[in-house]
């Protein structure tokens, strides 16, 4: 069984973070294991506080991994500021994991900053360059990139600028946008996503979800491209059947297809072949 291990923020709600990562590894029927960086005390609603686990902590968490299971992926959530960003850095250089997928978790869903502001550099100079795919949203990627985006080409621009920062490619997410297409670059060609925007509230945790699908497709031996249009399949299908849990955005249901159909129906879904009915 591959295994993807996913370095984040806990959300007690259940949502997003790593109790998201973790139903959708267990989704795609890869093996899933977590680093704690931070505890978000936080609902549909609101975040109410969080607070930064130790760097030391963080350090041996990865250290438990690496000692004992190892990894065929890797994805990394929440990192509040620089000691925790130095401290992820710290191990991912000393065990050198394959297919690093970075979604920069800047806000939350309801705009409530999970970020120290003045950590974007060290996120730029020493965390970007460790992945292998970055997944910013459009509000993050202006915050990356250092430019306003305000249509399909200025994404283009903006990825093309967050690449010569040092990441293997760069997905920028058009949930933002009017018209939700996505935009890869992977240093090549650009490839775009696109998808049918949702009339629904209950997206909490998307971004989480769709990098942690990333993941696992990665670790499932699937190529960059292919993974990002299995992830996007992925999404679609749990947003379109999100749950009408909590009082705010509620969260998607990771685990739809899975017991509709389980695995089998799960891979026609991510290949694009499965007409829902």
């Amino acid at each position: 069984m591959k295994k993807v291990l996913t370095i984040a923020g806990s959300d007690c709600s259940g949502g997003a973070g790593i109790q998201a990562d973790l139903k959708t590894f267990s989704a795609h029927g890869v093996f899933g294991m977590s680093v704690v960086t931070s505890v978000v005390a936080e609902n549909t609603s609101r975040v109410i506080d969080y607070e930064d686990v130790s760097p030391e902590l963080i350090e041996k968490q990865i250290l438990s991994i690496y000692e004992d299971i190892g990894t065929d992926s890797v994805k990394i959530g929440m990192l509040s500021g620089e000691v925790t960003m130095r401290a992820v850095v710290k191990g991912l250089k000393e065990f050198k994991p394959s297919n690093v997928v970075i979604d920069p978790v800047m806000y939350a869903k309801n705009g409530c900053a999970l970020m120290d502001p003045k950590s974007i550099d060290t996120l730029i100079n020493e965390v970007l360059p460790l992945a292998d795919l970055i997944t910013p949203n459009i509000p993050e990627a202006e915050h990356i990139a250092g430019m306003k985006i305000e249509n399909l080409e200025d994404m283009k621009k903006a990825a093309l600028k967050i690449k010569e920062m040092g990441p293997g490619a760069v997905l920028i997410k058009g949930g933002h946008a009017e018209v939700v297409t996505d935009v890869l670059y992977d240093g090549m060609e650009f490839t775009l996503y696109e998808g049918k925007r949702i009339n629904t509230k209950n997206t909490h945790g998307t971004g989480c979800t769709l990098s942690s699908s990333i993941a696992a497709n990665l670790a499932l031996g699937h190529s960059m491209k292919n993974s990002v249009g299995r992830a996007k399949n992925y999404i679609q299908n749990v947003i379109e059947n999100a749950l009408e849990i909590g009082k705010g955005n509620g969260p998607t249901n990771h685990f739809y297809a899975l017991y509709k159909g389980g695995l089998e129906y799960v891979e026609e879904l991510l290949t694009g072949n499965l007409t829902d009915s």
